[in-house]
């Protein structure tokens, strides 16, 4: 099996470790607040953790997508959607790449692919 697809792994590896970044700004911003005793702290230290797992499942579909393309995608699409919903802004630059990477790995034809009617 030859494994193709470069450049829906680049894009999902560097949305991934954007993802990171993202995750670990709400990190820092829920310490800030828990550094001023601010009520809603707590939430950003949860959610932050969620983001950071799930950009570990983008980096899992960037590799997977190289040999099995559907299932990596489903992957990097699941976190660009998680990822957006628990920190959304702060992973917002990493959503773009990992959906789109998604997207590509799910729509993308392979070159010796016939298709048949």
């Amino acid at each position: 099996m030859e494994l193709r697809r470069k450049k829906e792994f680049a894009l999902g590896l560097i949305g991934s470790i954007l993802g990171f970044l993202g995750s670990f700004l709400s990190l820092y911003r829920g310490s800030l607040n828990a550094g001023f005793h601010s009520d809603d702290s707590g939430g950003f230290f949860v959610l932050g953790w969620v983001a950071v797992i799930l950009s570990i499942l983008g980096v899992v579909g960037s590799v997977v997508v190289r040999g099995n393309a559907k299932p990596g995608a489903i992957c990097m699409l699941i976190s660009a959607v998680g990822g957006v919903i628990c920190i959304s802004l702060h992973y917002a630059p990493a959503a773009i790449l990992l959906a789109a990477a998604g997207l590509m790995g799910l729509f993308k034809k392979n070159k010796g692919e016939n298709v048949s009617a």
